[in-house]
């Protein structure tokens, strides 16, 4: 017994015994049971005992830039807010809203907190100013020591209207053919030749086109050059491209010597033209003035030695001198894109020696010169002061007209280019700034002008009436995008000379007729029509105009395959009036009425068709004749009362088709009509005739 009491005994003291646990040396033993299963929790099918923390997506937020002692105003500027907007960030804040003005200086902790509520972020605004970086373009020379300087021969453009003979009178001269092979018999390009007399001085002439479209080149001729010959035809006399030349030259400051051309023709009149001249200040030796007047026949040779005497006495005049040593600096004169050669210029060497091998800076172009070329096409090694010469070696294609200026080397070359790019696009920034500044003043009067009216407000009052003033407005806004049906024409434009397409472009800005069809020029360059051309004017849906170049065979499929129509041409008011003809295709036809009769109302009357009356007009036909198929007006007076078809057209009570002039005839109207005596009937005819484009290029 006494065994069994303290078995049980131990017993209930491990079943009321709290569990044991050892803080001081480790955990307690726990008791285990083999019969016992722990206990498991159920899973769930989709379910993972490990939670996946799910990535939440970056919110980029806008920064805005702050600084110290901001007012309101300029805080919703950067912003891009305006000043409600920062009154809405202030709500529920110790910040007296009332109290708060634009002009109003804000706290640090009040900038922060507005940007903050905005949910934006902020950064202090960079008060350091940015370093301005050092100049490196290039610069002409200054003037060279007098006692270095030598003669050189003087530079002469021939000037005048088209067709007054110019070229011929350069043929004549250098003995050549030129005009011959120029498209049209009219010079489209600036050409530059040396010319020895037979007495030994040489004349560097730059012979320019008449044609009205080449007034850039004609201006550009006249402002390298040191006389104008200018060219009149003695049976012509004074015409529009000759009083333009004669404002080039005055406007270069360049003196003028006359050439009365064409006086062996037998109308021709030396006298009148002289006379002519008068009137735009050219004043001849004759008449008082210092204006050499020299009678030639260009096409026989006649007194050209006395033209050629007369242009060197006026260069000694001048005293025209330079520095025949140094690096070169020069002219740009004409531009062009060779296949053999790649970009090649014609150039005038005005200061220096320019030779091969040299490094030539012309605008954001260089070169450094590999092959130097005379008109004729002959390699030289050196060309001298008021020589005319090809480069050969250009990295791209300079501009015609850019002054070209020698540097040391190709690193310099690459330093004055990139910083005249960098300071070209500045440019375009700061102009693109102006622009953008300019749209928002504009529209912050207009946003304050719409708010006058909304001042003697609060806030909050001004907020719900701007939300239903602008509910509608805003429920009814059109899409951004739009398709257009306005007619237009997109233009890839190609030209053999950069000349040429800066004559062209210069056209296609005074075009004046966009409410017709819209012209857009989608790309323009240099050199014959390729591939990516094609495809330029394919994207856009337009055509390609080429001036004297050429598209291969295989161009040419592309561009059929394609529909892209071709308009190539070597003069240039032919492809003016190509131009002209598909801009007027563009436009939808026009309808016109023609007058076929005219009949007056004599008497009325009501004629029963069953159980209706229908009111009958008894007229006669004054002019023309009534046909029954065309259209119908009544008049009174001034005003039209109806147009319209014809029910019925009776002569006594036949049914007829026409009625002619003098007859009288019975005739209803289709419609509820009612006549007067002395009404007017009109018979008239429609049909359409193709629109002409407006535009007027001046030629």
């Amino acid at each position: 017994m006494n065994v069994m009491s303290s078995v049980i005994q131990g017993a209930w003291r491990l079943v009321l015994a709290p569990p044991l646990v050892s803080l001081a040396r480790g955990p307690a033993r726990r008791l285990t049971c083999p019969q016992v299963r722990p206990f498991s929790s159920k899973r769930v099918k989709g379910h993972k005992k490990d939670h996946v923390k799910m990535e939440k997506r970056k919110i980029e937020k806008q920064e805005v830039e702050i600084r110290q002692r901001m007012t309101v105003a300029a805080l919703a500027d950067a912003m891009n807010k305006d000043f409600d907007h920062v009154l809405e960030a202030l709500l529920n804040t110790t910040m007296d809203l009332d109290a708060l003005q634009p002009h109003t200086v804000l706290e640090e902790k009040w900038i922060k907190e507005v940007v903050t509520r905005s949910g934006m972020k902020f950064k202090w605004a960079n008060l350091s100013e940015t370093r301005e970086k050092p100049n490196r373009d290039v610069q002409r020379r200054p003037p060279a020591d007098p006692s270095l300087l030598v003669s050189r021969p003087p530079v002469v453009t021939i000037m005048g209207h088209v067709d007054h003979g110019k070229t011929t009178l350069l043929d004549s001269l250098r003995k050549s053919q030129i005009v011959a092979t120029e498209a049209g018999g009219i010079t489209q390009h600036i050409g530059a030749f040396l010319v020895q007399l037979p007495t030994g001085e040489k004349i560097t002439f730059l012979d320019t086109p008449g044609h009205a479209a080449f007034s850039s080149m004609r201006a550009r001729g006249a402002n390298s050059t040191d006389i104008v010959i200018l060219v009149v035809a003695a049976d012509d006399g004074v015409m529009n491209q000759t009083v333009e030349s004669i404002q080039h030259a005055k406007k270069a400051g360049v003196p003028i010597i006359v050439a009365v051309n064409k006086c062996d023709k037998p109308q021709a009149d030396p006298q009148r033209v002289k006379q002519e001249l008068l009137a735009h200040d050219v004043v001849c030796e004759e008449f008082g003035g210092d204006v050499q007047a020299i009678h030639v026949s260009a096409l026989k040779g006649d007194n050209l030695l006395a033209l050629a005497e007369a242009t060197v006495a006026l260069a000694e005049v001048l005293e025209l001198k330079a520095e025949p040593s140094g690096p070169m600096e020069g002219l740009v004169i004409e531009s062009r894109t060779d296949k053999g050669k790649g970009p090649v210029t014609t150039a005038i060497v005005q200061r220096g020696a320019l030779k091969r091998g040299c490094v030539l800076v012309a605008g954001k172009v260089w070169a450094k010169v590999r092959f130097l070329f005379d008109e004729n096409g002959k390699e030289v090694k050196e060309a001298g002061p008021s020589a005319a010469v090809q480069v050969v070696g250009w990295k791209e294609l300079p501009p015609a007209g850019e002054t070209i200026i020698e540097v040391e080397s190709e690193q310099r070359a690459r330093e004055v280019t990139t910083w005249r790019r960098e300071q070209e696009e500045q440019q375009k920034l700061e102009e693109e700034q102006s622009a953008v500044q300019l749209k928002q003043q504009h529209h912050l009067e207009e946003y304050r002008r719409e708010r006058a009216e909304l001042t003697h407000l609060s806030w909050r009052q001004r907020k719900a009436a701007l939300y239903r003033a602008n509910k509608t407005q805003f429920a009814c806004r059109p899409s951004e995008r739009q398709q257009s049906d306005e007619a237009r024409l997109p233009l890839v434009i190609k030209g053999d000379v950069d000349g040429s397409v800066e004559t062209l472009i210069n056209i296609l800005d005074s075009y004046d007729a966009p409410q017709q069809c819209d012209l857009q020029v989608v790309h323009f360059g240099v050199g014959d029509i390729s591939e990516n051309d094609v495809n330029m004017a394919d994207t856009f849906g337009g055509s390609i105009y080429g001036f004297n170049v050429t598209a291969s065979r295989a161009i040419q499929q592309l561009a059929a395959r394609r529909g892209v129509p071709l308009r190539l041409h070597n003069v240039i008011y032919k492809l003016i009036d190509q131009l002209k003809d598909d801009l007027s295709a563009k436009l939808p036809p026009l309808a016109q009425q023609t007058v076929v009769g005219e009949a007056a109302v004599l008497a009325v009357f009501d004629v029963s068709v069953g159980k209706k009356k229908v009111p009958v007009a008894g007229c006669r036909v004054q002019k023309g004749q009534l046909d029954r198929k065309l259209r119908f007006r009544l008049t009174r007076g001034q005003e039209v009362l109806w147009e319209g078809s014809l029910v019925a057209l009776k002569h006594h009570k036949d049914e007829v088709q026409t009625v002619r002039t003098g007859m009288e005839c019975g005739l209803s109207l289709d419609g509820e009509v009612e006549f007067n005596a002395g009404d007017v009937i009109v018979c008239f005819e429609e049909h359409e005739v193709p629109q002409v484009t407006a535009w007027d290029p001046g030629f």
